[in-house]
């Protein structure tokens, strides 16, 4: 597909809230549709700090809007509190491209995840089932972004990042984050 192809579809950005680890209980997710390059509508869920709650309330939040594709910012939210790609693609059968600004390390990650939580082996899944990591260089003169894609391959993730992108981060996750941030 082209540029101006992928810049006609509704995209969903969805980022965290800010929290104080140790103090905030619980955060908000910011949801936000994307139709083109405009901001269709906005959705808020709150989910725990380091819960286990953040897939089910996102799926059940989308369920009102027809949309072509998911951003997400990670699969690490409130914490760790995550959320499931593979999950939000059987649920709604749409693409669904993780977003990361900083090449993942997924092995410090286990190593926290085994460090601090009895069930990291339920949080460690999604992790295992993510695919490689690809190197994205979405804007010229620009450090790159790294993502994973389920449902569709890395060439058309990559130019739906593209086509979204004026800055370096994707317009419906660069919203979402400045939304999420700002209220909470």
């Amino acid at each position: 597909m082209s540029r101006n192809a992928l810049r006609k579809l509704r995209v969903i950005g969805i980022e965290d809230g800010s929290f104080e680890r140790g103090i905030s209980k619980n955060t908000l997710l910011a949801l936000v549709l994307f139709d083109g390059l405009k901001i269709a509508d906005l959705k808020f869920v709150g989910v725990k700090v380091d819960g286990l709650d953040a897939t089910q309330k996102v799926v059940k939040a989308l369920t009102e809007w027809t949309f072509d594709a998911i951003m997400l910012a990670g699969v690490s939210f409130a914490g760790f509190n995550i959320i499931d790609p593979f999950c939000l693609f059987k649920a709604f059968r749409k693409p669904v491209v993780v977003v990361s600004r900083v090449k993942p390390n997924n092995m410090a990650v286990k190593r926290a995840l085994k460090r601090h939580f009895k069930d990291w082996r339920v949080r460690w899944q999604t992790f295992e089932k993510l695919g490689p990591i690809i190197e994205v260089n979405v804007v010229d003169n620009a450090p790159p972004l790294y993502i994973e894609s389920i449902g569709k391959d890395i060439e058309w993730s990559e130019g739906l990042l593209k086509a979204f992108s004026i800055l370096r981060i994707p317009e419906p996750l660069r919203v979402a984050r400045l939304i999420a941030r700002g209220v909470s």
